[in-house]
């Protein structure tokens, strides 16, 4: 008896040593695949909930202290400290000058889950490029299995409501989160097109990945989320212009192919995407009231900023201040039904924008700890890359996934159960964009290379035996 992998066998007496070498990382692959669990229908915006993602995203930082007082994690430098220090600063500060602290209190540690405490755990578990590419491989199964789940809602009519049809591609998020399988399913896709476009990485890798993106372009389109389908095409763009411009065009190229295929030979939603995207370059002069209702929640997250423009209203308080700084033109809720569930009025308690809503509530305080960390990351990540070090699939994958959540953050903000896989990409970018304080790349990278080439030849990997 013989353990499958992609086209070799492994003992079942290397499992065991496997499972030693990489047992920290199960809590980090659970907080991305425990998210394929179906969540019971209801108010997706309701505060106090803790999914399975969630908890397992807690054994994570659990594991990662524990180890941490072992001695078995990697070495930060000073910057590393820092930006991933700095924005649980902002939060104290926020939470303290709140109106109401206790209020804030369960903001305060929603933020530190997400932005300070797993980022921080994936950065200091993570060792080497092999591990880095397991975390990266449970976005593409993730997104694998909700994108299947959302194209049958749509051939099926058993999603979320959309233009009175029960056509709209949700996966087991449900309507009250439309955004989640839409999310999930680009990150898959972005992780999918930067290891398909990598240099370093074998042939046969290469193309599953580029398969694999192919066919998750269909659930994010049947998502209908034209925020997604945005963040989506600028990350693709990048990471395909950061792999080379010949590599780019062959993916532009099959991209293409499929959309005319999917969209113009077989007719999915061609109508319904054609609406949507038209409604893109409406939002100025023809809105929707989806529109009107998010610049409306802009302007008082702007009105909240001026009254306190240093600490803001307070985690937690933009809910509470709306009403006071909204103008008459935001609506009472929007509308979500089908996929199960019935008819249900969602309050509007964000502004969509993460960028706004930080400085509505953190002031300029959170956002110059929040979002100048993220910039440095950013600034980093592509230096490294430019550069040259380390494994190039590795940073293809941490700046798509980085860029696509910044770029997502113009229009959405954190809520709903796959918000800690913010916390997980952020993560994977401070990993590439902050080595550890060790000379030359991170540890076991070159190692990871040269096992995922072995794996991927006609030699075999250590511990792999041949096909009988």
């Amino acid at each position: 008896m013989s353990l499958a992998l992609p086209g070799r066998w492994v003992r079942p007496d290397v499992v065991p040593g496997l499972l030693r070498r990489h047992w920290p990382l199960l809590p980090l692959a659970a907080t991305v695949l425990f998210l394929l669990a179906p969540l019971p229908a209801g108010d997706a915006t309701a505060s106090g909930k803790v999914g399975p993602a969630d908890a397992a995203s807690l054994l994570l930082v659990l594991v990662c202290a524990v180890q941490a007082l072992r001695g078995r994690v990697r070495e930060l430098s000073p910057l590393g400290v820092l930006v991933l220090g700095a924005p649980a600063v902002g939060l104290a500060v926020a939470t303290m000058t709140a109106g109401d602290p206790y209020a804030a209190l369960p903001g305060f540690v929603r933020y530190l889950q997400v932005f300070v405490l797993v980022p921080a755990a994936v950065v200091l578990l993570v060792r080497d490029a092999a591990e880095f590419r397991l975390a990266a491989g449970c976005f593409v199964v993730l997104a694998l299995v909700q994108g299947a789940v959302g194209v049958v809602q749509y051939a099926t009519h058993t999603g979320a409501s959309y233009q009175g049809e029960d056509v709209r591609a949700v996966g087991t998020f449900g309507p009250g989160d439309v955004m989640g399988m839409a999310t999930v399913v680009a990150y898959g896709l972005i992780v999918a097109t930067a290891a398909g476009l990598a240099p370093g990485l074998p042939r046969r890798p290469r193309r599953i990945a580029a398969g694999c993106a192919l066919v998750l372009v269909l659930p994010l389109v049947l998502s209908f989320s034209r925020g997604a389908w945005i963040a989506t095409f600028g990350a693709a763009v990048l990471v395909m212009a950061l792999a080379g411009i010949r590599r780019a065009l062959t993916v532009v190229a099959a991209l293409v192919a499929a959309g005319v295929v999917l969209v113009g030979g077989f007719g999915v939603g061609s109508e319904m995407v054609a609406e949507r995207l038209t409604s893109i370059t409406q939002v100025s002069s023809a809105p929707d009231q989806s529109v009107t209702d998010r610049y409306t929640m802009w302007a008082a997250a702007e009105s909240m900023w001026r009254e306190r423009p240093a600490v803001g209203v307070g985690l937690k308080g933009f809910p509470a201040n709306r009403d006071g700084h909204a103008s008459l033109g935001l609506s009472s809720g929007s509308d979500t039904a089908g996929a199960g569930q019935a008819y249900l009025r969602q309050p509007l308690l964000s502004p969509h924008n993460m960028y706004l809503l930080i400085l509505s509530e953190q002031g300029l305080i959170g956002l110059v700890a929040l979002v100048g960390g993220w910039a440095a990351l950013l600034v980093a990540g592509l230096r490294r890359l430019a550069s040259g070090g380390g494994v190039r699939d590795c940073g293809l994958i941490a700046i798509g996934l980085f860029v696509w959540q910044l770029t997502d953050f113009l229009y959405a903000d954190i809520g709903g159960p796959s918000t800690v896989l913010t916390g997980v990409i952020i993560g994977l970018a401070a990993w590439w964009a902050l080595p550890s304080r060790e000379a030359g790349p991170p540890r076991g990278a070159a190692a990871g290379t040269e096992a995922f080439a072995r794996v991927g030849s006609r030699g075999r990997a250590p511990g792999v035996a041949a096909r009988p």
